[in-house]
């Protein structure tokens, strides 16, 4: 088992938000309202964003750095679909080396700037064999085997409470949200579980079948960190997952082999289709 990495108290994680917030505030004029996380191979609708400002993590402080290659490594902000948008335009992960206090910073100071919804997107390969590569699926549900937790540690009572109930993350009514935005945009929506683990290697077969009999429906390494920040600190959330890779049944005979350049691949094929679905869900939004 992991052991957890954090190693900084929670009144100094306070105070780094704060910092970075404040960064920021003397960039841009504006207040977000939702935030997004634009994951692999899908960072297309920052593009998208309006009037907006473009800062790169280097430049904030206590930002980590993404090293992954089809993450940009930029926070956007700006008006999309008439909300106004704070957009990471890729995303850190647990493997790269940082703690989940450290993933899940940006969102923190997301909130401390004042969104109050979440929107986070990631590549994920599929575990239920009805998935095909392309698919786009709304997350109603999360195991998490990342065998950590980004609220080990202090607790920021600023943000939210000690003991917060994911039962709250996923709620209905964006759910909801995402399928109206899908039937508007005339593109088929999945439902699933999403099982997030440490990474950075792919699932083996016996792991895969493993996720399955656990009814988890697609596998990534990501997500789970920020919706568990983001529910802790009181904001709704909504998780969309491409599915870059097809289950398959061990008896059939063995798998492809799973390659980032293939996910990116996939990843960069949907990116009309899920572009037209985030935009859909912003605008449909109530915030």
């Amino acid at each position: 088992m992991t052991k957890h990495t954090n190693e900084v108290p929670g009144s100094e994680w306070r105070v780094r938000r704060q910092e970075a917030a404040a960064f920021i505030r003397s960039k841009t004029g504006v207040q977000p309202q939702v935030g997004l996380i634009l994951g692999s191979g899908l960072g297309a609708l920052a593009s998208e964003i309006a009037q907006a400002t473009v800062i790169p993590y280097a430049e904030i402080p206590h930002f980590p750095v993404s090293t992954v290659h089809g993450h940009a490594g930029e926070l956007v902000i700006g008006e999309l679909e008439g909300k106004r948008v704070i957009a990471m335009n890729g995303r850190f992960h647990f493997y790269e080396g940082y703690s989940l206090q450290q993933v899940v910073f940006p969102v923190w100071v997301m909130r401390t700037l004042g969104a109050s919804v979440l929107i986070a997107t990631n590549a994920a390969g599929g575990i239920n064999r009805s998935f095909t590569p392309g698919d786009l699926m709304v997350i109603v549900d999360h195991i998490n085997l990342l065998w950590d937790n980004p609220l080990i540690g202090p607790n920021d009572d600023e943000l939210g409470v000690r003991f917060p109930s994911m039962k709250l993350a996923y709620p209905w009514e964006l759910v909801e949200v995402a399928q109206r935005a899908a039937e508007a945009e005339g593109i088929a929506l999945k439902r699933g579980v999403y099982i997030a683990t440490q990474g950075p290697n792919y699932a083996s077969q016996a792991e895969s079948e493993f996720f399955r009999l656990l009814r988890g429906d697609a596998v990534g390494m990501s997500t789970v960190p920020e919706i568990i920040a983001a529910t802790h600190a009181g904001m709704k959330t909504l998780g969309i997952s491409c599915i870059t890779d097809a289950a398959r049944d061990p008896k059939a005979g063995p798998s492809t082999i799973t390659t980032h350049e293939e996910v990116i691949r996939v990843a960069n094929e949907t990116k009309p289709k899920f572009t037209r679905l985030m935009k859909a869900c912003v605008r449909l939004l109530e915030v």
